[in-house]
């Protein structure tokens, strides 16, 4: 009997809102029933998400279904997270960060360079172009989907055919990695040496006031934190254009994050107050959907005609991360509770995305306390310094490659 063509059925913007809320509520209850999720740290949005993901796979293969998603709003959605944590880093914190941000800079550039050359020695004795390697390593783990999209183009203009789909499987199982193994193994360092944090719960640079939360939901405080998040988006939008256009390109969230910066910070020098808690919230709120949306959409069909060689990569990369943050990045920063969190979002950092990162910390922290010191350096080096330096190393490989 010959294959039935496939339809498709396109969910909006409103309806892919509703069901990647009920996605996230799905991965909280089984993270609440399941004792192996929960004792892990796994992201509710990463439990919920891959299972409707896997469940829209089923639909594909046994009614010939495909269901797409409107995803712009997921976009706003990182920007908007990225606001927030920009909102949070005044200039006055950042001597709390001072030599452990220089020391994960240099790690975290040692690790991307290890990460490419495993990909490429993986590549080369499978016995494929150096360059599909190249996408299994910092372009498309490190770098997230926009990079492995972005370079994806540039690897198939030196003849890396297929490569833009090559990277995006190797984002998708590096974001699915991330977000697995990056709380288990921090809560296992945490419990080795019992290790704790501080009472309480904070993603924020700066300890909130518990009194704060009182007047989370006072109008006027939401009006300002939504009308100031716009500003954060909208302002970035225009540095980001403004740059583009003279040859220096970052990710939109990039610039987001640091008009937040310059706005947390005039809003000190002029005394104009933003109420922090619910600027927080708003960051829980957008970052737990944002990955709700980026996994419950996530094509995993796309995966199955590369999926023995991602694999074999994939586990290389995920030995070499488990054993670079165990005995680098754990030392490294100090062996404490803030070094255990900060492992856990550089285990993020490197596998999957800077909000996977996050996610893996704010798993950790809503365990065993507030980590500020981790909260602000790995946004730091993921949103900005991996980037850069990413750019470079991989410019320089695909030029070696090329030629």
């Amino acid at each position: 009997m010959p294959d039935q063509a496939i339809s498709t059925f396109h969910i909006d913007i409103g309806d892919g809102l509703i069901l990647s809320i009920f996605v996230l509520f799905l991965g909280l209850y089984l993270n609440r029933k399941v004792k192996f999720l929960g004792d892990n740290y796994i992201p509710p949005a990463v439990t919920g998400g891959l299972i409707c993901s896997f469940v829209l796979l089923l639909i594909r293969e046994f009614a010939n279904l495909e269901i797409s998603f409107d995803l712009v709003l997921r976009d706003y959605l990182l920007l908007a997270f990225f606001s927030t944590v920009g909102l949070a880093a005044k200039f006055s914190t950042l001597k709390a960060g001072g030599i452990g941000l220089v020391i994960l800079v240099i790690i975290a550039g040692v690790f991307l360079i290890v990460q490419d050359l495993a990909g490429i020695g993986v590549a080369t004795a499978l016995g494929v172009h150096p360059g599909f390697g190249l996408m299994g390593g910092s372009i498309s783990l490190a770098g997230g989907h926009g990079t492995a999209i972005a370079w994806g183009a540039e690897a198939e203009a030196i003849g890396l055919i297929g490569a833009n789909e090559i990277g995006v499987a190797f984002a998708t199982f590096g974001l699915i990695a991330g977000g697995l193994i990056g709380g288990p193994l921090a809560g296992r360092l945490i419990a080795k040496r019992n290790l704790h944090g501080p009472e309480g719960r904070t993603t924020s640079i700066i300890d909130v006031p518990t009194e704060s939360a009182e007047s989370a939901g006072d109008l006027v405080n939401l009006l300002t934190a939504i009308l100031v998040l716009a500003i954060c988006i909208g302002l970035g939008d225009l540095v980001n254009r403004f740059l583009s256009e003279e040859g220096f390109v970052l990710p939109g969230f990039l610039t987001s994050m640091f008009v937040g910066i310059v706005i947390a910070n005039l809003a000190d020098i002029f005394r104009f107050r933003i109420h922090r808690y619910t600027i927080d919230k708003f960051g829980d709120v957008s970052l737990n959907i944002f990955l709700s949306m980026s996994l419950m959409s996530m094509q995993l069909w796309l995966l199955a005609e590369a999926a023995i060689s991602i694999v074999i990569v994939m586990i290389v990369q995920v030995a070499i991360m488990y054993v670079f943050a165990v005995f680098v990045v754990f030392r490294a920063m100090g062996r404490d509770y803030d070094a255990a969190v900060i492992t856990s979002g550089f285990v993020g950092l490197g596998l999957g995305a800077t909000p996977v990162a996050i996610a893996n910390m704010d798993s950790l922290t809503n365990r065993f306390g507030p980590s500020p010191k981790a909260f602000l350096i790995v946004p730091l080096v993921g949103a900005f310094f991996i980037d850069i330096m990413n750019a470079a190393i991989i410019r320089f490989a695909l030029s070696v490659i090329g030629g």
